[in-house]
């Protein structure tokens, strides 16, 4: 699929499928509204979800990702695209976001709660700080959005609601704050799609693998993130965003309706074969810690 050298190689193989599947129109009339829309799997679900027909917001923390998306989107979709600046940490910045969208639109039939954050560092280095704002993001944050979209709308006209977690079944080492939060999605998700099953609201995760992003281009060919990174895949590839919003397009789809409470792995088999974190013989005499500020991450 696409040149295997190429880290975002396969984003156009995997468009076109998409689109053989998702047909355009089958979000006819229907609102969706994207966190994390500005870049990487955020931007490319806002795309997939336009193609489908859907009016579309997009939210993000940073203004500097947000308005030229939704700027470039709207032209290429050819209507409006709504962006909106949101820290789902500030519930107020949420209703700001949910009454923004209701008065554009007057409608909220598709969420993706895509908007996260993290750092790789060992779980003994993770500060207070560094823990409440990655909880506050991944955990509380997707909820306070969540909640407010059912009691707006969802609760009454019915949805779908698709969360982007990560791979958590066996835990992630390096990773304990975001994976605990993220779990902790998951297990809301389960929940909340018995609770609001009668109101016609489904819910799903999606947890990717390793995604090829613009990010990798930092890194010269043949070093060890790459080459490494992709040994650990069973498919021998990283995977694209075009193929984890194909996925999520499905789950929102009429295709996806019976569908609810499920997390589906988009990982080309890594979950099932292999280990990423390399545990010692004995005890570092200090653990290795990355310099970070996990904010700064795209």
């Amino acid at each position: 699929m696409g040149d295997a050298r190429d880290p975002l190689a396969g984003r156009t193989e995997a468009a076109r499928a998409a689109a053989a599947v998702l047909a355009p129109g089958s979000l006819a009339g229907k609102v969706a509204l994207v966190t994390g829309g500005g870049t990487g799997i955020g931007a490319a679900t806002a795309r997939q979800l336009g193609r489908m027909g859907a009016e579309l917001v997009i939210a993000s923390r940073k203004a500097s990702n947000i308005e030229p998306a939704a700027r470039g989107l709207g032209e290429e979709l050819g209507r409006s695209v709504l962006g909106v600046v949101c820290d789902v940490r500030d519930r107020a910045a949420i209703d700001t976001l949910v009454e923004a969208t209701l008065a554009r639109f007057g409608r909220i039939d598709v969420l993706v709660n895509n908007g996260g954050g993290q750092f790789l560092t060992p779980a003994e280095a993770i500060t207070p700080r560094g823990w409440e704002a990655v909880v506050a993001t991944n955990l509380t944050g997707q909820w306070a959005l969540t909640q407010a979209v059912a009691n707006r709308w969802m609760l009454e006209h019915g949805g779908a609601i698709v969360n982007v977690t990560m791979l958590s079944h066996r835990g992630f080492p390096g990773m304990a704050h975001s994976v605990a939060a993220r779990a902790g999605v998951e297990a809301l998700t389960r929940t909340l799609a018995v609770e609001w099953a009668s109101r016609g609201v489904r819910l799903n995760c999606v947890a990717p693998g390793l995604i090829a992003s613009s990010g990798f281009r930092n890194y010269p060919e043949g070093a060890f993130v790459l080459d490494e990174l992709r040994s650990r895949v069973p498919l021998k590839r990283l995977g694209t965003a075009e193929e984890i919003a194909a996925t999520i397009g499905f789950l929102v789809s009429p295709a996806g309706a019976y569908f609810t409470g499920q997390v589906l792995t988009c990982d080309g088999g890594q979950s099932l074969w292999g280990d990423m974190w390399v545990v010692p013989d004995s005890p570092a005499a200090e653990p290795v810690v990355l310099p970070h500020e996990w904010w700064e991450l795209p």
